[in-house]
């Protein structure tokens, strides 16, 4: 791709073939326009270095996203209330108190705790699978463990877990850079859903406390403190948070590493003769399909990025995507190398707004993988698999298989 061709792209209206391959619009990219304005006076970024620039420093560059979701969402609707209170989309004060109890609830020992769960999750579900003509390791497998391992962190009554994914979907869905009217429709709808929902849910919580050693709900209720340190507009949007958070990502990264695994079948191959490889494996599926494309920061002050002066409250895209395939950082970063060594790759952003659940999502991925593999070693995907079709989002909704 010339370097003319990629000086008017544009990521609100993107080329119908970006959806499903950006790759080669990544490398035009990097290689003629790491810094390129767009139509509405927004900047897209792709280089590695400038990410990882962007993501350490929180006194030039804002999480804080009310000015720019306003005219997406409008102020008085109910993604805009969600999307601007949850941590994600906030700077210090909110950040740094929910963070602070979300870490606390994931330590590496209480993380450890829940292995056995994850493991006894992933056998049940690869148990119903079995014997089947044909799966989709979406809907079967992928997409069905995050729910349940998130589903056990806030205790959700498992009766209750059936509409979660699709609120999931369509909240997250919203966050589209070409988010049309029906997507709008959807995700306010199933914010308002999932708060009434949530109501309940958190009323009963109160009435019963868990241990918060366990439940990150009675966690979240509780603070750090054991007195309520959230509001309470504040904790239901956090839930939906985590719930969202943990499921779509997680899902992404379960499924493109089950695709990656039956396209490089040498690497399959490797993984199999040595399964010590499966961490190693996890980072680089993340790096090569990672689950997250986009980020976004604003700028507070006036910066100059790449030699190109930014003004201060210009929203910046930041290609997560993009910055894990240049070749500056990664050598010959289109190819699928489970090997691969340092790894510096930014599929959980980094700095103080690095993903609070990667060491959740890692664990879930090795195990689903691994034993996925020792199960179904030869499996195979047949038919047509099904792309997400998110641009923030990488990932498939089907990917019907043969075991």
């Amino acid at each position: 791709m010339q370097a003319h061709e990629i000086e008017t792209f544009d990521i609100a209206r993107p080329p119908a073939a970006f959806r499903d391959d950006p790759f080669p619009y990544y490398a035009a990219l990097l290689a003629h326009a790491p810094v390129l304005r767009q139509p509405d006076g927004s900047v897209l970024l792709s280089r590695h270095a400038d990410l990882d620039r962007i993501y350490r420093d929180v006194v030039r560059f804002s999480s804080d996203k009310r000015e720019v979701f306003a005219p997406k969402f409008g102020r008085a609707s109910p993604l805009y209330e969600h999307h601007t209170t949850s941590l994600v989309f906030n700077d210090p004060p909110l950040h740094t108190r929910v963070r602070k109890i979300m870490t606390s609830a994931l330590t590496p020992r209480a993380i450890s705790r829940m292995e056995p769960g994850l493991n006894a999750a992933v056998d049940a579900l690869l148990d119903q699978m079995a014997g089947k003509d044909e799966v989709d390791l979406i809907a079967d497998y992928a997409a069905a463990i995050p729910v349940e391992i998130i589903g056990n962190l806030l205790d959700v009554p498992h009766e209750e877990r059936g509409p979660l994914r699709d609120w999931s979907l369509a909240i997250l869905g919203a966050l589209e850079p070409d988010l049309d009217r029906g997507g709008l429709d959807r995700g306010n709808r199933a914010v308002a859903e999932f708060i009434i929902y949530l109501e309940d849910l958190v009323a009963r919580r109160r009435a019963v406390p868990g241990d918060p050693d366990t439940d990150v709900l009675t966690r979240l209720i509780q603070g750090t403190d054991g007195r309520e340190s959230l509001s309470e507009r504040e904790l239901l949007h956090n839930c939906i948070f985590i719930l969202n958070a943990g499921h779509e990502t997680t899902s992404n990264l379960i499924g493109n590493t089950l695709a990656l695994l039956h396209d490089h079948m040498d690497a399959r191959r490797e993984l199999l003769k040595e399964p010590d490889l499966i961490s190693r494996a996890i980072e680089e599926s993340l790096r090569f399909l990672s689950p997250n494309q986009f980020g976004n920061r604003a700028t507070i002050e006036p910066v100059e990025i790449g030699g190109v002066c930014i003004d201060a409250g210009t929203n910046l895209h930041l290609c997560i995507g993009a910055a894990n395939r240049d070749s500056t950082v990664f050598d010959a970063p289109d190819q699928f190398d489970i090997r691969r060594h340092p790894n510096r790759h930014l599929a959980f952003a980094g700095g103080p707004h690095v993903c609070v659940g990667l060491t959740l999502a890692r664990l879930e991925g090795r195990i689903a993988i691994r034993r996925f593999l020792d199960r179904h070693p030869d499996y195979q995907l047949v038919g047509h698999r099904q792309s997400g079709g998110r641009i923030r989002f990488r990932g498939y909704s089907a990917l019907p298989a043969q075991l």
